[in-house]
């Protein structure tokens, strides 16, 4: 038919025209495929038929012919040559010639073996080393996939017969020992992939500088296999500190192997790295002899800023004799990580008639098995400890004299250990203290005070309780204002049994107590939910997410979980947030904060003076900190924007030019602020302007108005606060783990002056807490994989006391408002 555009569709009709067939015959329908029509479907099926009979034939007759490309690194050791400079230039004559040597007898090694020889391709000489010569080489061989493990078992044989013994060679003039070899990692010769090769000797003069392709001024290359042969001079090793590293954080796609070695052995491997590390903890290495090999693989995508790292050269020493009544020892380049193929001894003497206690307050030694193999540290007659030990494990020796064994393998290294130990008295371990089961010495006021001290219980066994503390049935005596709390701090329920409520106030179903006022409120105030049974409302009143198609979520926590609850993905919305930007009041019992880590994180200045109060960014124009941060005082009116400057991204407050610093437009403390009880103790700051989110720029999640966070839930504090009570600000920004704290227990433990805008959190037992600086700061709590603005630092009672846990502004009781001021 034939359609003119032209035509309007009224037209359509008129316009299609049918073509006459010349034979009228052909258009009547055939009754039969005809003779010819039988031998043309006969010759394709006989040909389907032979297609399908020659690929089961291919498949399971020729296919033991299918060739794999196998790559074998090693390394050998020549005992009748000397090391001379030339041979650390590949292009020198001597090289070239001693390579030709090793090639020639590598391949008269391999025509010894059957499963070699008839696969062997050929090999190439990378590197030479001292000691006394160390050869390193790759073979290729072409190997069946049947024969694929029977050449990997080969290979493996020929490092056990040359390792053992002496041999010459058949034909050539070299003789070797100490061969090792292994499979290459199959990324490491991706065909695809762009490779570069570098060869640097550091001297004690200067050090050497690494980086990867394009740093810093632009994102690694993509498809790249690039290597670094790093040397140092005889007698010394090598130390690898990466300034900077930020790599994707998937090891499958982007990573940086370093070995002990100068070819890539997995034997030698020390470690696989890649994702971020921080310039505050950097990644650090050392080798066990004068070489290292580094090696960087990229693929195709997501391509990160890269690593930069300095190169040094040092004699290692490590063990030594030890003397007096205490002292302290560690492994090798410890927090970082300890050399392989190294063995350090420590022998120890304390004065006659003593014993001798044994601390290790950080242990990391490799991963390690119960009878600890590879990496492992020996008190020698006592006991071996390796893998990830508890803080502060303990061994105790009945002797004056013990020696302390550090080994670790040729390959996969760890952070080390740290050491202490000190005396005691054969007859008194613990003198004027009480004695744990853990040989742990702790004041004797500690015992049976309801907190573990000892760490293994052992001080809250047994106990007589006097007035003031709850009687546990299993002899465990625990705080009174624990009692009736809906907690079972005993263990038995002893604390919980016989309790009734105050006037005004609702008994659970697990006979906690709680505020007539919170009952049928939408939110489950009883740890059961009791005092939401039974409420007659509608679905929407206790809804978790209101939805913007009008659908209401009554499951906890809906937001940014990756599934899309309401049906228009309006829960999932809006969720660039509380992500860490990579991949560890100052707080006061915490630690430093990696790089990077808290990038929601704001330090606020008085300008051109010091850090006064933290916040958290909420969005490109809008920070979250705490009222009482904004109030005018009779020198400073902090209630000014104009007062205030604000650093995003900041680190280490004495590198403030590295930071983002932006100027405010307003300031929104909460209406009903309370100067007297901190009721209400949060506000909201304009920047002037946007600021651009980078990797350490970035907001925390905002919850919703009925979130709440159960008793126990760990919670992360951080700021440049003071590191104790009526201390100095910290230089570096710290952070902590603390708990939920029950509002009931903790109203009691603060005298009635918590009100349910208010959050507790902390470690009654003290020692970790928030302190003057960190107010207005964040308190995150992680969830589905992103961390929420749970509260604001506020106020407390000192600083980490016993029994006086930190006061949060309770965020979600405030999420109207915040979506009232900025619209976030």
């Amino acid at each position: 038919f034939v359609y003119s555009p032209l035509l309007t569709d009224k037209d359509w009709d008129t316009a299609v025209t049918f073509l006459p067939a010349s034979d009228n015959k052909k258009l009547e329908k055939k009754r039969g495929p005809g003779k010819v029509g039988i031998i043309v479907g006969l010759v394709i099926l006989a040909a389907v038929l032979a297609l399908i009979i020659g690929l089961l034939a291919w498949h399971f007759h020729f296919r033991k012919d299918l060739k794999l490309q196998k790559i074998y690194t090693g390394s050998l050791r020549i005992t009748n040559q000397v090391f001379v400079d030339a041979y650390e230039n590949s292009d020198s004559a001597e090289f070239k010639s001693l390579a030709n040597q090793v090639m020639d007898q590598l391949k008269s090694m391999y025509s010894e073996s059957p499963e070699l020889s008839k696969y062997y391709i050929g090999s190439r000489v990378q590197a030479f080393s001292e000691g006394s010569v160390i050869a390193y080489y790759e073979s290729e061989f072409a190997v069946p996939v049947v024969q694929e493990a029977a050449v990997d078992r080969a290979v493996s044989s020929l490092s056990e017969t040359y390792s053992t013994k002496v041999r010459r060679a058949q034909q050539g003039p070299l003789v070797f020992d100490h061969v090792v070899s292994s499979a290459l990692d199959t990324r490491l010769f991706s065909k695809a992939r762009t490779s570069t090769r570098f060869a640097q000797h550091a001297r004690s003069s200067a050090e050497e500088t690494i980086k990867s392709p394009g740093f810093p001024d632009q994102p690694y290359t993509p498809n790249s296999f690039v290597q670094w042969q790093l040397r140092a001079d005889p007698g010394h090793v090598l130390k690898l500190s990466f300034d900077t590293f930020n790599l994707e954080k998937n090891c499958s796609n982007d990573f940086v192997r370093v070995y002990d070695s100068l070819v890539a052995m997995d034997k030698h491997l020390m470690a696989e790295k890649c994702g971020f590390y921080s310039p505050s903890n950097p990644l650090t290495f050392i080798s066990s002899r004068n070489v290292m090999l580094v090696t960087f693989v990229t693929n195709e995508e997501e391509n990160f800023p890269g690593f930069r790292a300095r190169v040094t050269q040092f004699k290692l020493a490590c063990g030594g004799k030890l003397s007096g009544s205490s002292g302290s020892f560690k492994s090798p380049n410890f927090p970082s990580y300890y050399p392989p193929s190294t063995t350090c001894q420590w022998d120890i003497e304390v004065p006659n008639g003593k014993f001798i206690k044994l601390k290790f307050p950080k242990f990391m030694v490799s991963t390690g098995s119960p009878n600890c193999p590879g990496d492992n540290v020996q008190i020698v007659g006592k006991s071996t400890l390796c893998g990830q030990q508890p803080a502060n494990t303990m061994v105790t020796v009945n002797s004056n004299q013990v020696s302390v064994v550090f080994k670790s393998d040729s390959s996969q290294v760890d952070r080390g250990f740290s050491a202490t130990y000190e005396v005691f008295e054969p007859s008194d371990p613990c003198p004027d203290q009480f004695q744990c089961n853990n040989k742990r010495c702790i004041d004797p006021s500690l015992r049976c005070d309801g907190w573990n001290d000892c760490g293994d219980g052992t001080e809250e066994k047994n106990c007589k309780c006097d007035a003031s503390m709850i009687q546990c049935r299993n002899e465990v005596c625990k705080p009174m204002f624990w009692r009736c709390d809906g907690i079972n701090d005993c263990g038995d329920d002893t604390d919980e049994l016989n309790c009734g409520c105050k006037i005004g106030e609702f008994k659970c179903k697990n006979d906690q107590c709680v505020s007539e006022k919170l009952k049928c409120d939408g939110n489950p105030d009883c740890k059961d939910g009791s005092d939401e049974d039974g409420c007659t409302r509608d679905i929407c009143k206790v809804s978790t997410f209101a939805c913007n198609n009008g659908k209401c979520i009554t499951k906890q926590n809906p937001m940014c979980d990756g599934q899309d609850d309401c049906g228009d993905n309006s829960d999932e919305s809006s969720c660039d947030c509380g992500k860490k930007a990579y991949t560890k009041s100052r707080i006061v019992g915490g630690q430093e904060a990696d790089m990077g880590e808290f990038p929601w994180q704001v330090s606020l200045h008085i300008k051109n003076s010091a850090h006064v109060c933290g916040a958290s960014i909420i969005s490109d124009r809008w920070l979250v900190t705490a009222a009482h941060c904004v109030q005018d005082d009779v020198k400073i009116k902090y209630a000014q924007a104009g007062t205030w400057e604000a650093y995003l991204g900041l680190h280490r407050q004495t590198e403030k030019q590295k930071a983002t610093k932006k100027f405010l437009k307003q300031i929104i403390p909460h209406k009903n602020y309370n100067v007297y009880t901190y009721d209400n103790d949060i506000a909201l700051m304009e920047l002037d302007s946007p600021v651009t989110f980078s990797a350490t720029i970035r907001p925390i999640c905002l919850p919703t108005a009925t979130d709440f966070f159960p008793t126990g839930e760990t919670v992360t504090i951080s700021g440049w606060g003071a590191t104790r009570e009526g201390g100095a600000g910290a230089p570096v920004l710290q952070k902590a783990n603390v708990r939920i704290i029950n509002s009931t227990v903790c109203d009691e433990l603060m005298n009635g002056q918590i009100t349910s805008r208010m959050t507790c959190a902390g470690v009654l037992s003290g020692g970790v807490d928030a302190c003057q600086g960190d107010s207005g700061g964040p308190m995150s709590f992680l969830t589905n994989d992103r961390m929420f603005l749970a509260g604001v630092v506020s106020w407390g009672d000192g600083c980490a006391r016993r029994n006086k846990p930190g006061i949060y502004t309770n965020v979600p009781k405030f999420r109207a408002w915040i979506k009232e001021k900025t619209g976030v």
